[in-house]
Parts: structure tokens; sequence; C-alpha cells
């Protein structure tokens, strides 16, 4: 009778690694296919916090007026918004300044934090004055959009849009036209003082309270006794300050013109 040998039974960490091999293949498998996409979009990755920031408070934004305006408006309202900060953004970068990415407040706008101090009355004015001409654009866009469609909701985004450029042209506090101002005369921060102090005894407002607060400390900073140093920072050439007060007094201007243009019955349909 042939001797029989039986097979030798596994061990308990033999069949583990049985089980557990095809299991690390296929996590080596995963791990190199998402390395290679981490590698390929890092160079995008940086821009994720400014995505998140920018595109997580527009949608805030969003959400917040829509409670009152509906959702369609309230995205071309924040569109807008992000249109005129673009404006301060594109012209601090061209004057070299570093810029963080915008962020929205609900009720309050937008802003964009300039990481670095602009050299000069020049520079802050024309920093100032790039978010109310590129809004402006974008509000005389969406009146064309009426014109040609009919469609009133971009008639009233154009009104918004001008009327939103316009009071940021006031001449106070961290409004536009307060750095504009810088260029201009420290006596423009008075009118603007007299118009807000005008608006918030007409119609009471929390935001025109703070603003009119808040732009006292930088009324009384502009009529002091400056420092050399203060003084170097105002001075401009005559042909910058004509320049820049024939741009502001005209965009003032045209957005009381848009305004009114934009705030008339629409024509008759052919």
């Amino acid at each position: 009778m042939p001797l029989r040998v039986d097979p030798l039974k596994p061990t308990v960490w033999q069949r583990v690694k049985q089980v557990l091999a095809p299991v690390v293949v296929v996590l080596l498998i995963i791990a190199k296919y998402f390395g290679e996409i981490y590698y390929l979009f890092l160079p995008a990755l940086k821009f994720l916090p400014m995505i998140l920031k920018t595109g997580g408070t527009m949608l805030l934004s969003i959400w917040f007026y829509a409670m009152n305006w509906g959702w369609w408006f309230s995205a071309g309202f924040v569109f807008l918004i992000f249109v005129h900060e673009c404006g301060h953004l594109v012209v601090a970068r061209r004057f070299g300044l570093k810029v963080g990415a915008p962020v929205f407040i609900p009720f309050m706008g937008a802003f964009i934090a300039l990481k670095d101090a602009p050299r000069n009355a020049w520079v802050e004015s024309c920093v100032g004055i790039g978010g109310p001409l590129f809004g402006t654009a974008g509000a005389a866009l969406c009146e064309a959009g009426f014109l040609v469609t009919g469609q009133p909701l971009l008639r009233a985004l154009a009104y918004s849009g001008f009327f939103l450029n316009l009071f940021n042209l006031i001449p106070i506090g961290f409004l536009d036209g307060g750095r504009i101002a810088t260029a201009l005369s420290p006596w423009l921060w008075v009118a603007g003082l007299v118009i807000v102090g005008a608006m918030v005894f007409t119609h009471p407002n929390i935001i025109l309270i703070l603003l009119l607060v808040a732009s006292l400390p930088r009324l009384w900073t502009l009529f002091r006794t400056k420092t050399a140093e203060e003084k170097r920072f105002y001075e401009i050439t005559p042909g910058q300050r004509w320049t820049m007060a024939v741009l502001y007094f005209g965009l003032v201007a045209l957005l009381v013109l848009g305004m009114q243009y934009s705030h008339l019955a629409p024509p008759p349909r052919a």
C-alpha cells in the first residue's frame, strides 16, 4: 500500500498574506493614480484658498440677498460687485502692489486687502477709482443688454450698479471716494461728511452711521500738521491731480446720468 503524504496546512500568517496581497496591490495602484493627479493639479492647489474665500463669500452674499430680491437678481448684483472689486485688483497689480482675493460681506459689498501700502496719493487714488471704472462699465453692459433684449432684470441690475458705484464715490471713510480724495483735496472729505450726515438724517441706517463715525479720525488727520514723510506721500504733480479730477468728477456725472436713464420707463416694443 503506497504511503500517502498529507500536504502541510498553511499557517495563519500565510493565510493573512494571501488575503491581503490583492488588497495591497489595489491600494498601490490607487495611490499611484491619485499621486499622478496630485502632481498634475499641484500648481492649481495654491489658488484653492482664494477660490474658497472669494467663491464661498460670494455664494453667502447671494443667499442673503436672495432672501429679499430673488436668486437671479442677487446673482447678477453680486457679480457686479465682483467686477467692481476686480477693477481695484487689476489697477493695484499694475502698480506692483500685492493684494488679497476679494472677500464679500453681505449687505456691505466686498473688499480686497492691500498687502502693500500705496507709495503715494496718486497710486492710492488710482487704485480707488479702478473699482468704480470697472463697475460702471459692468452696469453699462447690463443697460445695453436690456436695450437689446428688453429683459427688465438687466435694467434693474444696471440701475443698481450705477447707484452702487456712485455711492462708493462719496469722498469719505473707506469708500473709494475717500481714497480718490487723497489726490485732490482734503476738503472733499468735508463734503463727503455733509453728504453722509444728510443721508443719516433723512434715512437712518446702521451702516451709514458706522461709516460716519469711522471716518472722523481720518478726517482729523487730514487737517492736522503733517510730518515730512506724510507730506511726501501727498506730493503729486499738477498733471496727475488734474487727470484724477477729470476722471472723478466725470465719472460722477456719468453715473448720475446712467441712474436717470436706467430709471426711465422701458421703451415701447415694436
